[in-house]
Parts: C-alpha cells; structure tokens; sequence
C-alpha cells in the first residue's frame, strides 16, 4: 500500500498540472478575501435582513470567516478536476493497465487513490489559506478589526476547509469513473456542482417541499461546514458537524460506487 500511494502522489506531482492549480487556488482564495474584506461594511450598521436585521460586519465571526472562504466555491471546483482527472487520465491514455498490472489487487489501487487524493486536498487546502487568510487578515487588520474575533470558531473553520477539498476531490474521483469521457466528466462535473447544484438549491428554496432538502445538498452542505451566510433566509443550513457528515456521505457513496465497478469492470 505504501508504493501504491507513493505512486499515485508521484503521478501527481511529477505533471505541470499541480502547479498550475495550486496558482488558481491560490489566487482565488487571495482575490476574493480581499474583494469581500473591502467590500464588508465594519461594524453591525444598516438594515441587513428582514425585518430590519443588521447585517453582520468585520466585526463578527461569522462574516470574517466568510471572508476567508469567500473563494472556497472555485478552489473546490478544481479539486473536484483533479479528481476526475486522477482516473480518467488513466484511462484516457491507457495506463490504468499497466497500473493494475503493477499493483495486480485493484483494492489497493483505489484504496492509494482515495488516499492520495485526500492528501492533496489537504495540500491545496493549505495553499488556497496561504492565499486567503494571508491577504483576507491583512485586510481586515488594514480596516481596523481583529482577524481573529472568535479563534476557536474561526481555526475550525479553516481546518474544515482542508476537509472540503478533500472531500470534493473524491466526488470528482467517482465522477470521473461513472462518465467514461473524460473531457465529458470535467465538463458534467463542474458544471453540476457550479451552476446546477446552487440553481436546485434556489429554485428548491421556493417551495414548501423543497426546503427541507435544500440543507442536504453537496453545495450548501459545504456551506454549513465552513460557517458561510446563508444567503436564503427562507433555508436553515445544517450545523457545521451536520454538514461535513453529509458531505462526507456524499465522498463516500461517489468514491465507494467508483471503486466498486473499477474493482469489477473490464479495463482493456
């Protein structure tokens, strides 16, 4: 097992890709820090909601995290490429043939990718709050506010955030499995969980029986880990444990189902 996941980090790490996606995690997480740390008002003032609700300034914890994760939604999005692309390059040029005959118990194989691709989560995650607390604190201390207003609330929320990526990287992996093409798997992926997915969360929200399922969706599921505003105020998102439980669900019926056929189906 210790080769076989040396080897799929070595598949990863040895292409320009990795790179290439750490500068777009990177900047997505510093660009938009700063853009919603600039943008947030400082104190509690104003009408925020309804019924005349303050909305949340730098102030409070909940907005400076947010803040933080402001770009979370597109660093997530590339993990969830790197996933699909971790097998479908595989099969794309044909190597997952000479992996399996290297690594002869497919079991293996894909227990060193779900593995792999968790640690790389985690890299990225780790990038993606270089780039986001790094120019998000600065802002906010720039404004006059402490970056840290409640530091247990907040840390979780930023260890959560190694989680998301993680997580949304096997979504991709199973994704990748399930839709042979992988150019079609990027595409359906990406596209499901960036457009699709936050849509049946708002057109859900506006009926009666769709709003207790709204919680429950990959996207707003990711939201309630992280602490994020809910921006529907007619939707309670799930708590942060709640949440990170059904995303993990999510991670593992993709990934599992994935498994399973690759395990099962015929590669050549």
């Amino acid at each position: 097992m210790g080769g076989a996941i040396t080897s799929e980090f070595r598949k990863f790490f040895t292409t320009r890709m990795w790179w290439g996606m750490a500068i777009g995690v990177f900047v997505s997480g510093a660009a938009l820090a700063a853009v919603f740390a600039l943008v947030v008002p400082g104190s509690r003032s104003g009408p925020g909601g309804r019924g005349g609700t303050p909305a949340p300034g730098l102030g409070d914890a909940t907005m400076v995290s947010t803040v933080y994760t402001a770009g979370l939604s597109v660093a997530y999005l590339l993990t969830l490429t790197i996933g699909v692309m971790s097998i479908g390059s595989e099969y794309r040029h044909m190597t997952i043939t000479s992996t399996f005959l290297a690594t002869p118990k497919r079991v293996h194989v894909m227990a060193a990718k779900v593995t792999s691709l968790l640690g790389i989560g985690v890299f990225y995650g780790l990038v993606f709050l270089a780039g986001s607390v790094g120019v998000g604190a600065t802002t906010i201390a720039i404004k006059g506010y402490s970056p840290l207003p409640e530091a247990g609330t907040i840390i979780r929320t930023l260890a959560l955030c190694l989680l998301v990526l993680g997580l949304w990287a096997l979504i991709g992996l199973g994704a990748g499995i399930l839709i042979p093409n992988q150019v079609a798997a990027i595409l359906i992926a990406v596209g499901a969980a960036w457009i699709v997915l936050p849509l049946a969360g708002l057109l859900l929200g506006l009926v009666s029986w769709g709003k207790p399922v709204v919680p429950y969706l990959p996207s707003e599921a990711t939201s309630a880990m992280v602490g994020a505003l809910n921006a529907s105020t007619d939707v309670t998102l799930l708590s942060w444990w709640a949440g990170a439980l059904v995303l993990v669900a999510y991670a593992t019926l993709m990934a599992g189902i994935g498994s399973l056929l690759t395990v099962r189906r015929d590669v050549t």
